[in-house]
């Protein structure tokens, strides 16, 4: 009887021995799953000009096949407060920043006004715009698509209007495209 007492006695010790070990793995385990995070300290302090900036989009032309590609550009943010619109469409104007873009716009063109109507931009441009003859018709369009897809970028507008020094139903020479309709964006 005290033989069984005693046997009991070890075989409960090495039962709690083996439990006790079992929790020790466990535990070690998920300890070795966590992450432990560390704060991220920068070299530098980021200056108030660097927390200021976005990323726009300009459209400028592909010169190996000849389509719209979105050239993503990183400029000051109060840049675009007084008119969105205007800074775009002068962005575009100076052209791509990359080497296998190319400005579509035509040489000499200003934008004299940009002004948001709803949710219509008009956009006045200089005469320069339409005098370049002879683009034909598919360089037209990619133009209008430039403009378009760059202005629309902006929340607010969904259309475009083009007027040439403050007039409406003005066309490129060649008649390919006139401009006596709003564009939106395809």
């Amino acid at each position: 009887m005290k033989n069984k007492k005693i046997f009991m006695y070890l075989i409960i010790l090495i039962l709690i021995l083996i439990i006790l070990f079992i929790g020790y793995l466990i535990y070690k385990n998920n300890n070795k799953n966590k992450t432990t995070y560390v704060e991220y300290i920068p070299e530098e302090e980021i200056t108030d000009k660097q927390l200021r900036t976005t990323i726009i989009t300009l459209y400028f032309v592909d010169k190996n096949n000849l389509t719209i590609t979105p050239e993503a550009r990183q400029i000051d943010a109060k840049e675009l407060l007084d008119n969105a619109p205007l800074k775009l469409i002068n962005l575009l104007i100076e052209g791509p920043k990359s080497e296998n873009l190319i400005k579509i716009i035509p040489e000499n063109t200003k934008i004299n006004n940009a002004e948001i109507i709803g949710d219509v931009v008009c956009l006045d441009f200089s005469e320069d715009f339409i005098m370049e003859q002879n683009l034909g018709e598919e360089k037209e369009k990619l133009i209008i698509e430039s403009i378009v897809k760059t202005v629309t970028e902006l929340k607010e507008i969904n259309k475009v209007k083009i007027l040439i020094n403050g007039e409406e139903n003005k066309e490129f020479p060649d008649k390919g495209v006139t401009f006596n309709e709003q564009f939106t964006r395809e």
